[in-house]
């Protein structure tokens, strides 16, 4: 579930014993399966463990995870970077922002949130958005675009080539992709 790594591992030790006994590690996600998902580390102490908390052992001092937390920190590195007399304690979670994306959930959702991790995070780069209306029983997703990508003179473009081909590889079953949005070029439209 999560890797630490050796000098990690031997990070965490140093920073514990100078804490009160019994102290551990935390790895949380805060706002899991969202654009705005963060994820964190931070000391545990014995009497804020609770029974549902997933305990990872390792020599010297454990780490807790919320139940809830883990689909999110699949595959999670936490490693020390050394740049020249600097050191830096980082964490990668690929899965962080990822919505649970099984089988149980509806189509609709899962576009969204492929719309929402994949696609809306890079168009707001240009100040835009784009909100899913509708995924037809037919398999067509229904869009509407908002800010600079209202009469952006590149949204076709946008449109076909990145997000149908991510939304179409994603979801084998989809046909396509319909703008709903009434372009209107002006100033607020991106160039």
């Amino acid at each position: 579930m999560i890797y630490i790594s050796k000098l990690a591992q031997q990070h965490f030790k140093t920073l514990l014993a100078d804490k009160k006994i019994g102290t551990q590690i935390r790895v949380f996600v805060i706002n899991p399966g969202t654009s705005g998902a963060e994820c964190g580390v931070s000391y545990y102490n014995k009497d804020e463990i609770k029974k549902n908390d997933v305990e990872i052992t390792y020599s010297g001092f454990n780490v807790y995870i919320r139940e809830s937390d883990v689909p999110y920190l699949k595959d999670a590195k936490i490693d020390i970077e050394l740049e020249g007399v600097n050191s830096e304690l980082t964490l990668s979670a690929p899965f962080a922002k990822y919505r649970n994306n099984n089988a149980n959930l509806s189509l609709k959702n899962r576009v969204q949130s492929l719309l929402d991790i994949e696609i809306n995070p890079n168009l707001s780069l240009h100040g835009g958005r784009v909100v899913l209306i509708d995924v037809t029983e037919s398999g067509y997703v229904k869009l509407k675009f908002s800010g600079g990508c209202n009469g952006c003179s590149m949204i076709n473009v946008t449109l076909k080539e990145n997000i149908e081909k991510k939304l179409l590889l994603a979801f084998p079953e989809l046909r396509g992709i319909t703008d709903l949005t009434m372009h209107k070029y002006g100033s607020h439209s991106y160039y």
